[in-house]
């Protein structure tokens, strides 16, 4: 059984690395937000690594703006401030190697993710019998992101899984002083799996990606957290001009509570949050093998709890020569 011919496209699952609100130790995981973003995660084929060998690449960027009202406590900086107020620009630059395996059932591939970025956080503290607001921001590279190896098994041509182990190194700038950090000073292990059915043709396309978060200690604050369970899933009709529109939808669940001192204090802390919003895409493949793929996705937040809530907008642009 070969897998269907389709255009070559980035499977790197690049939105894992949009985690980027590397700035803020807080609630529902060390920074209110972690590794992951509600409904940023999956990417267009979750399920399957091209059998054509050989480099690609893709761009991203990701705007995050979000906050936790007045009245939910939080901790950040090894404090606890009543809300927060988070802000966000990461920009990101992603290659993948897809190895030499041929058209069989497996395929497999390697990625690596350079992400930039740009957080800006706002907290009201407590300074003796007054709270101040404090702002503080920073620019700089984030946390390194990769996946020694990504392996797709094609059960038929229309029925696609993956399997992939990402992993975030604290590679970037730590000050457990400051609200802003380009890094979150621990590793992430996040086991992944994908699945893509494609019907009609092909030209629907239904997509799940589902993992598991694993943090490091934080040993610079104390703070442990938590396992967060996460679901992404997608659904795009594309048509024969290349362009192609759906909807996209997330489910983040912390699977138990943060620890710490600062997480004691808040109870653990343990958070959640839906996520659901359109997305648009367009494709161009040329005669000589190269392709262009460009997407852009809007997600409203939900039912959120101890995390920030606020509207993610995405857009990526994957090339292949």
């Amino acid at each position: 059984m070969n897998p269907p011919h389709r255009p070559r496209r980035l499977l790197s699952l690049l939105a894992c690395l949009f985690p980027a609100m590397a700035a803020l130790p807080a609630a529902a995981t060390e920074g209110a937000l972690g590794r992951s973003i509600t409904g940023a995660q999956i990417q267009a084929y979750a399920g399957i690594v091209p059998p054509e060998p050989g480099m690609q690449w893709s761009l991203g960027y990701l705007h995050y703006d979000g906050e936790i009202g007045a009245s939910r406590p939080a901790p950040i900086a090894g404090r606890v401030s009543l809300g927060l107020r988070a802000d966000m620009d990461l920009w990101s630059a992603t290659g993948v190697y897809v190895w030499p395996t041929g058209e069989g059932r497996w395929n497999f591939a390697s990625m690596v993710t350079a992400p930039y970025i740009l957080p800006k956080v706002t907290a009201t503290l407590d300074a003796g019998a007054v709270q101040r607001r404090v702002s503080d921001s920073a620019s700089n590279w984030f946390d390194l992101y990769f996946a020694p190896v990504i392996a797709s098994y094609h059960i038929s041509p229309v029925e696609h899984v993956s399997y992939g182990l990402y992993v975030y190194a604290p590679t970037a700038k730590y000050d457990p002083d400051k609200l802003a950090n380009p890094g979150l000073n621990v590793w992430t292990f996040s086991p992944s799996v994908g699945y893509t059915h494609l019907f009609q043709k092909g030209t629907l396309e239904f997509s799940v990606l589902g993992a598991v978060d694993f943090y490091s200690r934080n040993d610079d604050t104390d703070y442990k957290n938590a396992p967060v369970w996460r679901l992404d899933t997608m659904l795009v009709k594309r048509t024969a001009n290349g362009w192609g529109f759906g909807v996209v939808g997330g489910w983040l669940q912390q699977l138990g509570d943060d620890s710490g001192p600062t997480a004691d204090r808040l109870g653990g802390f343990r958070g959640q949050s839906l996520g659901l919003g359109p997305i648009l895409s367009y494709g161009k493949k040329w005669s000589g093998g190269q392709h262009l793929d460009l997407s852009v996705r809007y997600v409203t937040e939900f039912n959120v709890k101890n995390r920030f809530k606020g509207n993610p907008l995405m857009v990526t642009a994957g090339f292949g020569f």
